[in-house]
């Protein structure tokens, strides 16, 4: 038995769990999600925990049971405390700025990046004034803020995606806050 699936979610008090023919609605102070659940998997509510359980071991079935338990406190975490996706753009001249419902890029391109932010998320766009090694520069922060952390993902994932890191350069483009780019030598550099 999937140990994922057998791990109960825990329902915090401020948190309305509804199941109504097959759909599991899960709603909070921050919102309300709500999934559409898959042939031979059950949902129960215990003493403020849901377990998920499923009707047959076939495999189709076994693959969705941890799934859906993993779903369901993705969305519990979700309508209580939210998810957060942060990103860094490094390289002079690269800015980003949130203009009504659209996220301007400028990261090198002949021509600036506009994306339209989707409905249910917050995003901010952030100059901050850096100093490294001696050189003044301008980097960019972008954080994006919901409640569906696929939502939030796909957001993040497609901003990166506009200029991802240059790794046999300076490592100038747009990666996650934390994230390790490692800078690889080139031509010049593996021949020395």
């Amino acid at each position: 038995m999937s140990r994922v699936g057998r791990t109960p979610v825990k329902l915090p008090k401020d948190v309305k769990f509804n199941l109504k023919d097959g759909v599991v609605t899960i709603s909070g102070k921050l919102g309300e999600l709500s999934y559409t659940l898959q042939p031979g998997i059950m949902v129960e509510e215990n003493d403020g925990e849901l377990k998920v359980t499923r009707d047959n071991d076939s495999r189709p079935v076994r693959a969705l049971h941890g799934l859906t338990r993993a779903l369901l406190n993705n969305m519990v975490i979700g309508v209580t405390n939210g998810f957060v996706k942060e990103l860094q753009i490094i390289g002079t001249g690269y800015t980003a700025e949130r203009i009504g419902p659209w996220l301007r890029l400028s990261v090198g391109y002949s021509h600036d990046i506009l994306m339209e932010v989707p409905q249910d998320l917050v995003v901010e766009a952030v100059l901050i004034p850096r100093r490294d090694q001696g050189s003044l520069g301008v980097q960019a922060e972008i954080k994006v803020t919901g409640i569906n952390k696929e939502d939030v993902g796909k957001f993040a994932a497609e901003i990166k995606r506009c200029r991802p890191p240059l790794n046999y350069a300076t490592g100038k483009g747009i990666r996650y806050k934390g994230e390790y780019v490692r800078i690889k030598p080139g031509k010049a550099g593996a021949s020395s």
